[in-house]
Protein backbone atom coordinates (compact mmCIF):
# COMPACT_ATOMS: atom_id res chain seq x y z
CA UNK A 1 0.00 0.00 0.00
CA UNK A 2 1.50 3.36 -1.06
CA UNK A 3 2.21 6.04 1.70
CA UNK A 4 0.40 8.84 -0.81
CA UNK A 5 -2.85 6.57 -0.95
CA UNK A 6 -6.33 8.92 -0.65
CA UNK A 7 -6.88 7.53 2.81
CA UNK A 8 -8.71 10.40 3.31
CA UNK A 9 -11.10 10.40 0.55
CA UNK A 10 -11.52 6.86 0.75
CA UNK A 11 -12.54 7.01 4.44
CA UNK A 12 -14.84 10.32 3.89
CA UNK A 13 -16.43 8.07 0.84
CA UNK A 14 -17.36 5.03 3.07
CA UNK A 15 -18.65 7.25 5.95
CA UNK A 16 -20.92 8.62 3.26
CA UNK A 17 -21.85 5.22 1.54
CA UNK A 18 -22.43 3.92 5.64
CA UNK A 19 -24.84 6.87 5.57
CA UNK A 20 -26.68 6.39 2.57
CA UNK A 21 -27.80 3.19 4.12
CA UNK A 22 -28.34 4.43 7.25
CA UNK A 23 -31.35 6.74 5.18
CA UNK A 24 -32.37 3.65 3.63
CA UNK A 25 -32.82 1.80 6.11
CA UNK A 26 -34.68 4.89 7.61
CA UNK A 27 -37.34 5.08 4.81
CA UNK A 28 -37.80 1.14 5.86
CA UNK A 29 -38.70 2.19 9.33
CA UNK A 30 -41.28 4.55 8.02
CA UNK A 31 -42.49 2.28 6.01
CA UNK A 32 -43.21 -0.07 8.50
CA UNK A 33 -44.51 2.77 10.94
CA UNK A 34 -46.67 4.07 8.25
CA UNK A 35 -47.93 0.43 6.56
CA UNK A 36 -46.51 1.64 3.12
CA UNK A 37 -45.87 -1.91 1.22
CA UNK A 38 -43.42 -1.71 -1.20
CA UNK A 39 -43.37 -1.01 -4.25
CA UNK A 40 -45.63 1.79 -3.19
CA UNK A 41 -43.87 5.16 -2.86
CA UNK A 42 -47.19 6.88 -1.68
CA UNK A 43 -48.70 7.14 1.70
CA UNK A 44 -49.16 9.32 4.80
CA UNK A 45 -47.74 12.96 4.17
CA UNK A 46 -44.64 11.59 7.15
CA UNK A 47 -43.68 8.25 4.67
CA UNK A 48 -43.95 10.54 1.37
CA UNK A 49 -41.34 13.11 2.90
CA UNK A 50 -39.03 10.91 4.25
CA UNK A 51 -39.08 8.64 1.27
CA UNK A 52 -38.30 12.13 -0.80
CA UNK A 53 -35.74 13.08 1.23
CA UNK A 54 -34.05 9.73 0.86
CA UNK A 55 -34.48 9.78 -2.50
CA UNK A 56 -33.37 13.21 -3.12
CA UNK A 57 -29.48 12.19 -1.00
CA UNK A 58 -29.43 9.34 -3.55
CA UNK A 59 -29.66 11.61 -6.73
CA UNK A 60 -27.37 14.18 -5.06
CA UNK A 61 -24.56 11.34 -4.21
CA UNK A 62 -23.05 10.88 -7.75
CA UNK A 63 -22.14 14.97 -7.78
CA UNK A 64 -20.89 14.37 -4.14
CA UNK A 65 -18.46 11.79 -5.04
CA UNK A 66 -16.86 13.53 -8.18
CA UNK A 67 -16.76 16.45 -6.80
CA UNK A 68 -15.08 15.06 -3.36
CA UNK A 69 -12.49 12.75 -4.87
CA UNK A 70 -11.87 15.62 -7.71
CA UNK A 71 -11.16 18.47 -5.32
CA UNK A 72 -8.86 15.61 -3.49
CA UNK A 73 -6.96 14.57 -6.08
CA UNK A 74 -5.95 18.07 -8.04
CA UNK A 75 -6.21 20.23 -5.16
CA UNK A 76 -5.74 19.31 -2.12
CA UNK A 77 -7.23 15.90 0.00
CA UNK A 78 -6.89 17.22 3.49
CA UNK A 79 -9.57 20.09 2.13
CA UNK A 80 -11.79 17.74 0.38
CA UNK A 81 -11.71 15.49 3.26
CA UNK A 82 -13.01 18.17 5.25
CA UNK A 83 -15.33 19.04 3.20
CA UNK A 84 -17.14 15.79 2.38
CA UNK A 85 -17.16 15.65 6.78
CA UNK A 86 -19.26 19.15 6.12
CA UNK A 87 -21.23 17.86 3.38
CA UNK A 88 -22.42 14.16 5.53
CA UNK A 89 -23.74 16.75 8.17
CA UNK A 90 -25.51 18.76 5.47
CA UNK A 91 -27.76 16.08 4.21
CA UNK A 92 -28.40 14.63 7.91
CA UNK A 93 -29.71 17.89 8.70
CA UNK A 94 -31.74 18.17 5.10
CA UNK A 95 -32.85 14.48 5.66
CA UNK A 96 -34.25 14.86 9.35
CA UNK A 97 -35.57 18.30 8.62
CA UNK A 98 -37.37 17.02 5.21
CA UNK A 99 -38.84 14.09 7.40
CA UNK A 100 -40.23 16.66 9.45
CA UNK A 101 -41.51 19.63 7.05
CA UNK A 102 -40.13 20.66 4.13
CA UNK A 103 -39.12 24.31 4.95
CA UNK A 104 -36.68 22.71 7.63
CA UNK A 105 -34.87 20.86 5.12
CA UNK A 106 -33.76 24.45 3.32
CA UNK A 107 -30.39 24.86 5.43
CA UNK A 108 -29.18 21.24 4.99
CA UNK A 109 -29.60 22.25 1.57
CA UNK A 110 -28.17 25.17 1.09
CA UNK A 111 -24.99 24.24 3.21
CA UNK A 112 -25.15 21.43 0.40
CA UNK A 113 -25.31 23.49 -2.14
CA UNK A 114 -22.28 25.86 -0.66
CA UNK A 115 -19.93 22.36 -0.26
CA UNK A 116 -20.97 21.09 -4.41
CA UNK A 117 -19.58 24.93 -5.24
CA UNK A 118 -16.54 24.46 -2.91
CA UNK A 119 -15.52 21.05 -3.64
CA UNK A 120 -16.03 22.00 -7.51
CA UNK A 121 -14.38 25.49 -7.60
CA UNK A 122 -11.31 23.98 -5.94
CA UNK A 123 -10.98 21.15 -8.21
CA UNK A 124 -11.48 22.96 -10.91
CA UNK A 125 -8.50 25.31 -9.63
CA UNK A 126 -6.56 21.93 -9.48
CA UNK A 127 -7.15 20.91 -13.20
CA UNK A 128 -6.72 24.30 -14.47
CA UNK A 129 -3.38 24.38 -12.71
CA UNK A 130 -2.09 20.80 -13.67
CA UNK A 131 -2.90 21.55 -17.29
CA UNK A 132 -0.79 24.65 -16.78
CA UNK A 133 1.86 22.72 -15.71
CA UNK A 134 1.84 19.64 -18.06
CA UNK A 135 0.89 21.30 -20.98
CA UNK A 136 2.32 24.92 -20.93
CA UNK A 137 4.91 24.73 -18.74
CA UNK A 138 3.26 27.70 -16.49
CA UNK A 139 3.55 26.83 -13.10
CA UNK A 140 1.26 28.81 -10.52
Amino acid sequence: MEADSPFLLATVSLVSALQMGYLAWRVGLSRMAHKVLPPSVTGPPEFERTFRAQQNCVECYPVFLVTLWTCGMFFSEVTAAAGGLVYIIARQLYFNGYAKSTKKRLPGFYLTLAVFFTLSLLGLIGILRGILHKYFHIHL
